[in-house]
């Protein structure tokens, strides 16, 4: 006989016992487990069930307002015109032959900084992007009870480093206390805008999300404002620049194929600039324009609580057999306690 034909002799069981059975054996002492703490599981989870609700009931909605562009490729008008553009050094690129921004750019653009801090200065959104520090009543920034008084401790940490300077002529401005300023907006609209590329369909998605819709939406239409001001003053630089180039060059030269090229090529950069100058989104045109969403984006809390719901089983499942354990080694520890010693 086997060692683990012994044990399972020790153990009460048959030494014929199969694994299969031993499994089965070890599936009911678990189910029993679980059955006689039933009272705790169950108050453990209705514990962490009201708990994680009335968390998702505190959190605040965040709504997301998106629009959908694609950008309008250009003709290449090809053949002489793309060869004569080629051997002219100065010229602006592909803009001379009207071909607009490529994706990329439009990307590019929509994360740079300096479209952002057009959108927030030109549509005044620092008290839209910190509703809780702005004053609507008084039109003003809040402050504490004084006006030297702020409600962020770490302004009085940089008086005090200031005020250690060697020297005046050291000391740098200072935005006023706890106010926001641009570059305080421009890490707010990072956390709140998204600009995703989608190659296959050739569209570009801009999400904003924020607590309030109509706000979000409306961040949404600034920012394709100021990307259409943007790629209209540009090809209208462009078209000037490469027009006074072209007449510059025509001045120049007397073979009459290359100046009627060149008159060709002119006469291109004034269709553009009328073709900036009549179309409103000449570069890109809108798919899907923003609205205000109906539904929150986020929290979402019925997910939340299910997740809560799964993981709470888990853990109370866990601490029922830790308790077990403890349980185990206790009178374990009792036996030994109690077994007299051999005379």
């Amino acid at each position: 006989m086997g060692k683990e034909d012994a044990r399972r002799e020790e153990a009460g069981q048959p030494a014929d016992v199969a694994l299969g059975d031993e499994a089965l054996v070890q599936l009911m002492d678990f189910w029993l487990i679980v059955r006689r703490r039933r009272r705790f599981i169950g108050r453990f989870v209705l514990a962490a069930l009201i708990l994680v609700t009335l968390s998702t009931l505190l959190m605040k909605d965040v709504y997301q307002a998106t629009a959908v562009i694609s950008p309008i490729a250009g003709k290449d008008t090809g053949g002489t015109i793309s060869t004569l553009a080629q051997q002219f050094g100065g010229l602006a690129g592909a803009s001379l032959l009207g071909v607009p921004a490529s994706a990329s750019d439009i990307m590019n653009f929509l994360n740079s900084n300096i479209l952002r801090e057009k959108v927030i200065e030109r549509n005044n959104l620092l008290p839209v992007l910190f509703p809780d520090e702005w004053d609507w009543k008084q039109n003003r920034w809040k402050r504490g009870w004084l006006d030297g008084i702020s409600l962020k401790p770490l302004v009085y940490i940089d008086r005090a480093v200031r005020m250690l300077q060697p020297g005046p002529a050291l000391r740098e401005p200072h935005k006023d206390d706890g106010i926001p300023d641009i570059w305080d907006g421009l890490r707010r609209l990072d956390d709140m805008v998204t600009v995703k590329n989608n190659l296959d369909e050739n569209s570009i998605t801009i999400a904003v999300t924020g607590p309030d819709p109509d706000t979000a939406a409306r961040i949404v239409e600034h920012f394709l404002t100021a990307l259409n001001d943007h790629m209209s003053s540009e090809a209208r630089r462009v078209v000037l620049v490469n027009r006074k180039y072209l007449e510059e060059q025509l001045d120049k030269t007397a073979d009459p194929f290359i100046r009627q090229n060149i008159y060709n090529m002119i006469a291109q950069q004034i269709e553009r600039s009328m073709t900036v100058e009549a179309k409103e989104n000449f570069a890109f045109k809108v798919i899907d324009p923003p609205r205000a969403p109906d539904r929150n984006f986020k929290p979402k809390r019925m997910q939340i609580v299910l997740v809560s719901l799964i993981l709470s089983l888990f853990m109370a499942v866990a601490v029922v057999f830790v308790l077990e354990n403890l349980e185990g080694w206790k009178k374990m520890l009792k036996e030994r306690e109690n077994e007299k010693p051999f005379p």
